[in-house]
């Protein structure tokens, strides 16, 4: 208890848990809060839902983390590379947050729109910072303490999302209307600002090696002209992440990749359809709310910080087979209550154990992928395994309904094969494990 006491008083850790409430804090701002302004004024279904395409920019953000890696800021690289970053972005949210309470939907709905793919992109470049800043932090000899910064940064994107997610609703409701409750969120980015200028730089050897792996791409190139330097500097942006990671693991590089799109598919499935599910079976829209919204909101970030005390206990390979073992074991729970009807105490039992499995998992992966990283790529490195994470969530789980329909609708047959889904991931685990035990030992 005294080591994990020392891990959570650690001065860093305030830092990364209100990081975690700035990267939660945006999809406020362009999820649940602008949908209910576009709704109050008279937008149909159809075109509420196109805005959320906005949320596409997510998936791709790897696309630019080489340069949050690699380029230094005008002016802001005096703050460090890092901070620098996220000074940058959050000026920007602060910006474009403001411009969207001057702004409305009603004076011009494209414009409105552009805006929101403003916060969207510089929020998911955010996060790039954000997730690095998590692992520089950290020296090679402190890993045992990133299950504990996972844990601060998951409790801290659901408190960013859920409780800040709630004042808008509340505001706009009052004298405010959505305009004031805009402006107010554009007030609140002032706080992760302050925060920002009071982090720690973390200390790295970066940009010393970048440079010796771009005298190579120019030796290799044959010469250092403006051309030839230009293809240098690309090629270690973009390719030596990728050489780098693939050179320190060989074959078992694939077995990762494959490992991350697979091991939250079965979360996906169930997660997708959830809702469908729990209308079928008969509960109603206030129940949903309350148990499967509030509710489930307050249990992750409470069992965020219990996964990471057994995390750190039993360490990463372990603590993460626990959790998709678990994982898999509460869809079942799922598949009970599609045999007993709308039960609410097997209701709220199946959110809470759902809710601990979901955040043990998760937990256990962003410490993981987060271990696997070099600390002269982290950010690209790190924001390439996370979209391939979000493609096999996003991208398999679009055939949840289509599962469901082939089933005739039978979701107790549906939520077993969800829990089976993730057997084929944990025996890469296993064997990724047994080859590189060295690394997490």
């Amino acid at each position: 208890m005294k080591k994990i006491a020392e891990i959570y008083l650690d001065r860093r850790m305030r830092f990364i848990f209100i990081n975690g409430i700035a990267s939660g804090f945006p999809w406020v701002v362009i999820g649940s809060a602008m949908s209910a302004w576009l709704k109050d004024l008279g937008l149909s279904r159809t075109a509420i839902g196109f805005f959320g395409l906005v949320f596409a920019v997510y998936a791709v953000n790897w696309m630019w983390a080489p340069l949050v890696d690699r380029v230094r800021l005008p002016l802001l690289s005096k703050f460090g590379q890092r901070r620098a970053w996220l000074l940058l972005t959050q000026l920007a949210l602060l910006v474009l947050i403001a411009a969207m309470a001057w702004l409305g939907p009603g004076a011009n709905l494209v414009l409105f729109s552009l805006l929101a793919l403003g916060v969207a992109t510089a929020s998911a470049t955010q996060d790039i910072v954000i997730d690095a800043y998590r692992i520089d932090v950290f020296q090679q000899q402190e890993r045992d303490k990133m299950p504990a910064a996972a844990a601060l940064a998951t409790c801290g994107w659901w408190a960013g999302f859920g409780y800040f997610g709630a004042a808008p609703f509340f505001l706009a409701d009052t004298a405010l209307s959505w305009d004031g409750a805009y402006w107010s969120l554009a007030g609140c980015m002032f706080i992760f600002i302050a925060n920002t200028l009071m982090l720690h730089e973390p200390d790295s050897a970066r940009f010393e090696a970048q440079a010796a792996a771009q005298r190579q791409y120019e030796s290799m190139l044959g010469g250092g002209d403006a051309v030839r330097r230009a293809a240098a500097w690309l090629l270690t942006s973009v390719v030596e992440p990728l050489k780098d990671f693939f050179a320190r693991f060989g074959y078992i590089a694939v077995l990762i990749f494959l490992f991350i799109v697979l091991f939250k598919v079965g979360e996906a499935f169930l997660g997708r359809m959830s809702v469908v599910f729990y209308k079928e079976i008969g509960f109603s829209n206030a129940q949903i709310g309350a148990y499967s919204k509030l509710a489930g909101t307050t249990a992750t970030i409470i069992f965020s910080l219990i996964a990471s005390v057994i995390g750190i206990h039993y360490g990463l390979l372990r603590g993460l087979m626990i959790g998709g073992v678990a994982m898999a074991a509460s869809n079942l729970i799922f598949a009970y209550m599609a045999h007993v009807g709308p039960d609410t105490a097997v209701f709220a039992a199946a959110i809470l154990v759902d809710n601990f499995t979901s955040a043990f998992s998760t937990v256990a992966f962003v410490a993981f992928i987060s271990h696997l990283t070099n600390r002269a790529y982290s950010a690209t490195q790190y924001a390439l395994m996370a979209s391939a994470g979000n493609f096999g969530r996003t991208v398999f789980a679009g055939g949840s309904g289509l599962l469901v329909d082939w089933l005739h609708g039978d979701w107790l047959v549906f939520f077993v094969i969800t829990a089976l889904m993730v057997a084929p991931s944990l025996l890469m685990l296993h064997w990724i494990g047994g080859k590189l035990r060295y690394l997490f030992d």
